[in-house]
């Protein structure tokens, strides 16, 4: 997913998506973000595996107790 930083208004950043439709999102989402940036969205599989993992760790550690 291709994100464009259209414009940034206060602390909102005006964004076009995938050039089809335009969202607001907080600017503080993008470091430094000025007008025209632009940010590919991807999917992080690994980094999911590893959320998950961890919360069954917690998770099993809570059930012994």
């Amino acid at each position: 997913m291709k994100i464009i930083i259209d414009r940034i208004e206060g602390d909102i950043a005006v964004c076009e998506i995938d050039g089809k439709r335009f969202v607001n999102l907080p600017a503080s989402l993008f470091e430094n973000a000025k007008e025209r940036d632009i940010y590919n969205l991807t999917k992080d599989s690994s980094a999911r595996e590893e959320s998950l993992n961890k919360a069954q760790s917690l998770f099993d550690r809570l059930k012994k107790n």
